[in-house]
């Protein structure tokens, strides 16, 4: 088992979620975040002032998988999430971390058959 924590922008969030769905991933959680990289923020305008945006707004999501699951689900996020056929910088990262247990919380299911 796999936990996938893919940083990806906000607007790309919807065509992720029904992508995952179509291959049967159903069960992820989904955080707002803010961060950045290479992209170094921005500058914006407010009333006439100019601000610093440091940190930009992304979207987290956790999916746990089983290990038969991992290849497509990382293609998927991937296709999906990034933009034009080339993608850019901003588009996010996915990182992929061992799962020892999976346990339901009404105790029912443990391993694999929990995720």
């Amino acid at each position: 088992m796999k936990m996938l924590l893919a940083v990806i922008q906000p607007g790309k969030l919807q065509a992720v979620q029904e992508a995952l769905r179509g291959i049967g991933v159903t069960r992820m959680t989904v955080l707002d975040a803010e961060g950045y990289g290479r992209q170094r923020g921005h500058t914006a305008l407010y009333h006439g002032v100019e601000y610093r945006v440091d940190l930009l707004r992304k979207v987290m999501l956790e999916i746990c998988v089983n290990d038969d699951f991992l290849e497509r689900t990382i293609e998927v996020v991937c296709s999906i999430a990034k933009s034009g056929a080339e993608g850019s910088i901003g588009d996010g990262k996915i990182f992929v971390l061992p799962t020892d247990e999976v346990i339901s919380i009404d105790g029912s299911t443990r391993g694999p058959s929990a995720v």
